[in-house]
């Protein structure tokens, strides 16, 4: 059995194995001051995967931990498969999604506890108030986390539809935008938009009928990159979102940004992105280079972050911030978010050994589940 050996910057009393997501499979094993991770088991919902991962379990639970962690979403089938393991008397604990994102790059990097400031980007984990979350800014430790800071969460027109088809997020943001009366236009941009079904997806949303609502910054590139390069459907993971950096890396860097809000309200502040799309339909229209639209585009996702991390900081006095989620693979992202925090009096930390998507997800679950106890 193949596993990464990571050493732990804290003690874990009671053995815990956790059972991580759904998509990127992965198992993780902690005891003592050390984490035992098998990753890369593929995609549960596929059935050579999940026996995979089934087989990989067995193999920890001959181990006998005595705490199982599996994420919050009760659909993931890393979680249902402990559901024949009450019988065994072991504690399970819920972790939540971006709460285990951000534990497991705080262990990654040997933090022994304390407060941070955790960024979590990714296509969505369920929330603790039962809408999917994905971009998040979290003050947390290992043990607990609050959700100081958020993207306004939009409706999934017609759920997962809606991430094979992202023009249908494009045309929530625009039509929000107020360029829902220029859709008839010739402009790519807006053709991609089916203009049958937007009435009534329109309804669906009013009726709260088949519409999820998340704050995912998965979907925020889709949205953008279904606009940037007219393509209304797409069939791969993260296929525009790639595109977006591929273009953005080549594009003239620039301290130019989109306008954005973030509006401070009881239970945390939500940053509101919606100028950001009026700004790209406007500049598509005057045919500024892709290039340099998705490179600002880049730029503004991270002046929104150091900015959001710094009203966090100076309620909190906590100046480290944890950047993880399968969104921070975007290298560019990553490297702008992280100077513009170095630059605000951050010091920032990323994945290293663990991957930042949900294939090390189970690192953050083990950590956070064992101190809980």
């Amino acid at each position: 059995m193949e596993f990464k050996i990571i050493k732990l910057p804290i003690r874990i009393k009671r053995s815990v194995l956790a059972f991580g997501a759904q998509q990127k499979g992965s198992l993780c094993l902690a005891r003592g001051n050390r984490a035992y991770l098998a990753d890369g088991l593929g995609d549960l919902s596929r059935p050579p995967d999940f026996q995979r991962f089934k087989k990989t379990a067995l193999y920890f639970l001959k181990r006998n931990p005595r705490i199982l962690a599996v994420d919050m979403h009760p659909e993931y089938l890393s979680g249902k498969f402990t559901e024949g393991l009450k019988r065994n008397k072991k504690t399970i604990q819920r972790i939540q999604h971006h709460h285990a994102h951000i534990a497991s790059c705080m262990a990654d990097n040997g933090l022994k506890g304390g407060k941070v400031i955790g960024v979590a980007f990714d296509g969505s984990g369920l929330g603790d108030d039962g809408t999917l979350w994905g971009a998040e800014f979290l003050l947390c430790d290992y043990k607990s986390y609050s959700r100081q800071a958020y993207f306004l969460p939009i409706p999934l027109l017609g759920s997962e539809k809606a991430v094979r088809e992202p023009w249908r997020l494009a045309a929530f943001w625009l039509s929000r935008a107020g360029w829902e009366k220029k859709f008839g236009l010739n402009p790519g941009f807006l053709r991609i938009i089916d203009k049958r079904k937007w009435p009534f997806l329109k309804q669906m949303a009013a009726k709260d009928f088949n519409s999820p609502l998340t704050s995912s910054m998965g979907r925020l590139f889709d949205a953008a990159g279904a606009m940037l390069f007219a393509k209304g459907v797409t069939g791969k993971e993260a296929e525009l979102a790639m595109r977006l950096e591929q273009a953005a890396v080549i594009g003239k860097p620039s301290e130019r940004s989109y306008g954005y809000k973030i509006i401070r309200q009881v239970r945390g502040c939500v940053i509101d992105p919606t100028m950001i799309f009026k700004s790209l339909a406007g500049e598509l229209t005057e045919k500024v280079p892709l290039e340099e639209i998705a490179y600002r585009f880049h730029f503004t996702l991270a002046k929104i972050t150091r900015d959001a991390a710094l009203l966090i900081s100076r309620k909190s006095g906590i100046k480290k911030a944890v950047l993880s989620g399968g969104v921070f693979q975007n290298q560019l992202l990553l490297r702008l978010c992280g100077g513009l925090l170095r630059d605000a009096g951050f010091l920032v930390y990323a994945q290293k050994q663990v991957s930042c998507n949900d294939s090390g997800i189970s690192l953050g679950q083990a950590v956070a589940a064992g101190l809980k106890e």
